[in-house]
């Protein structure tokens, strides 16, 4: 069996920027244990599948470590294979997923996803997640990730987290957060759990992390910049209990998987 596999730099203007994901087009769907294999062999914090199913794809996610229920970043760079490479037109494309259906549109400046938001609620800060900071944050919430928030860009950039201890925390990961000096607002996540240390830049996270700065700054409209090595830029519309995610994919391979 040879499967046709694209990777993609997602939320990037250029390649070795933003976070790269893998994506595998498929006429049906092999067995599980084959795809969790495939995103382990690519060592990616994203593998994307995707399968036709009428009008809309059927679309899922997996790490090195395990299936995930929702990325960002992959299902934008599975919208720009299917729009690049597979001859797309439609101007909105439908991904059946285990979050529900996503919607992702062509704009003059990228693709924009509509994903489900999470306003993260305040909570206490467990033992592991101070110590795996190596403090107390201004702020503890949670919503699928424990945010953690911060008084400035500079703190966020100094963490030097213990993975070891954020690994043994109950939710999907850790999203440090703070206002931006260029930005509205910056991040890093990490999520240990996953076998994803630090993710370069995660659409999902976005998902909780608009909701809460649209309620402090009181605007709908926001820019965000996550503080990787590699970086990158995703720009986030409140609408409703959606919010809008908006950036960019730039081709970095196309290759063939060879399966004995």
């Amino acid at each position: 069996m040879k499967l046709t596999m694209y990777q993609v730099d997602a939320f990037a203007e250029r390649v070795f920027e933003g976070n790269p994901a893998a994506v595998c087009p498929l006429e049906y769907w092999l067995d599980d244990t084959l795809l969790q294999a495939i995103a382990e062999e690519n060592n990616l914090s994203e593998t994307a599948f995707f399968v036709p199913a009428g009008e809309a794809f059927e679309l899922r996610w997996f790490t090195p470590a395990e299936e995930v229920d929702l990325c960002g970043h992959a299902t934008l760079a599975t919208a720009h294979v299917i729009y690049t490479h597979l001859g797309y037109s439609k101007p909105a494309l439908q991904f059946l997923t285990r979050s529900g259906v996503l919607t992702v549109t062509q704009q003059e400046h990228g693709l924009c996803m509509d994903f489900p938001a999470a306003m993260p609620v305040a909570t206490g800060g467990p033992s592991a997640l101070l110590a795996g900071l190596g403090g107390a944050p201004k702020t503890v919430l949670a919503a699928f990730d424990y945010v953690v928030v911060y008084d400035s860009e500079e703190d966020v950039r100094a963490l030097t987290p213990d993975f070891v201890q954020l690994e043994t925390l109950g939710l999907r990961g850790v999203v440090a957060t703070a206002p931006g000096q260029e930005v509205d607002f910056v991040s890093r996540c990490f999520f240990p759990k996953l076998r994803v240390n630090e993710d370069p830049v995660t659409g999902s996270a976005h998902c909780e992390l608009a909701p809460y700065w649209s309620q402090l700054l009181g605007r709908k409209a926001l820019t965000a910049r996550q503080l990787s090595k590699r970086g990158g830029s995703v720009a986030c519309v409140i609408k409703g209990e959606r919010v809008l995610l908006s950036g960019k994919g730039v081709d970095y391979m196309v290759a063939e998987i060879n399966i004995a």
